[in-house]
């Protein structure tokens, strides 16, 4: 047995079954188990992914950025978590590249996004 196959045995009993097949340019609703004081809430992140990244099916993260008032949120969430309780596909958008970290400095037409229609 090779590494990388020994790995994806480890993995695989940690790895959550069903998980959209999630791409740059997506609009999603992220929702998050917060523990605070003893009890727990969802809370819900809206935005666009900006960034995909992995190496092993566990290590799958997202980064989604979000404009709130006039400042720009970005969080890194890891799909298999287990504090990520569900992702929902709301759009998605044209996009040719697996990062699009221009659009943080694109302002203007730059900064649109054509919109696939389904």
């Amino acid at each position: 047995m090779t590494n990388s196959e020994l790995i994806k045995k480890i993995q695989s009993e940690f790895v959550k079954g069903e998980t959209p097949d999630l791409k740059t340019g997506m609009e999603v609703e992220v929702s998050q188990i917060i523990k605070e004081w003893g009890k727990e809430r969802i809370q819900k992140f809206k935005g666009i992914i900006i960034k995909t990244a992995w190496k092993t099916a566990l290590e799958k993260t997202i980064t989604v950025r979000k404009k709130v008032w006039a400042f720009w949120i970005e969080k890194i969430f890891p799909i298999h978590s287990p504090s990520v309780w569900g992702i929902e596909i709301l759009r998605k958008f044209k996009v040719r590249r697996k990062n699009i970290g221009y659009i943080r400095t694109a302002i203007g037409k730059k900064a649109k996004l054509k919109e696939i229609k389904k």
